[in-house]
């Protein structure tokens, strides 16, 4: 399930299988062409980037946001998105999806009331959860998940530390560390977050 996971940078996240799916597509390099589905989090240059996506969609391809983000789709041309509220559950091109405010804590950032997401998808029996720009939030510490993709470059999200404690409440078989060394962040706030990780779960570091 893992090798079938990359991070080009930042937090833009490909999961390959019967579905390729990317979340928030951001500083691409190549022109693969062969999203299914491409999900954004939220409005922010760094998660919403026409000039990344557009090289990963193909004719067919599905597109994913908070309904918050209309006018942005509109404004970029993209019709007949998906779009969706907070603590929905659904299926898009055949992968169960489920999504998740968030949000910041003390921080106005990503405020709540902006309704942007983390997703949870289902894929190969397992249930990822890409957590977008968010704190450790109560929110999110009701999610059930296998793996877990999650910010650790503070500043606008969970520090290394903080996200740390979330994993180790939630207990997933492993955690993937994202948000970190290029935008914002350290590049060895990956390492400083697996070393605070509870054993038992493990960690998998895809920004190199």
């Amino acid at each position: 399930m893992l090798d079938n996971i990359t991070i080009n940078a930042h937090s833009s996240i490909r999961v390959g299988g019967d579905r390729v799916l990317y979340f928030d597509p951001f500083l691409v390099t190549e022109e693969p062409h062969d999203a299914d589905v491409i999900f954004f989090t939220h409005s922010h240059y760094d998660h919403f980037s026409p000039k990344d996506y557009t090289k990963l969609a193909k004719s067919g391809t599905i597109f994913v946001a908070p309904s918050s983000m209309a006018g942005d789709l509109k404004k970029a041309g993209i019709e007949n998105a998906v779009l969706l509220e907070p603590n929905t559950k659904t299926e898009i091109a055949g992968v169960p999806v489920e999504t998740v405010p968030a949000y910041n804590i003390g921080k106005l950032f990503h405020p709540r009331k902006n309704n942007w997401l983390g997703y949870i998808v289902t894929v190969d029996s397992q249930r990822l959860y890409i957590c977008g720009d968010t704190d450790d939030t109560p929110d999110a510490r009701q999610v059930k998940c296998d793996v877990i993709l999650i910010p650790v470059g503070g500043t606008y999200t969970t520090t290394a530390k903080e996200a740390a404690s979330l994993v180790n409440h939630l207990k997933p078989r492993y955690a993937v560390p994202t948000h970190y060394g290029s935008a914002v962040g350290k590049s060895g706030d990956g390492e400083k977050f697996a070393g605070l990780v509870d054993k038992g779960i493990s960690v998998v570091i895809k920004i190199k």
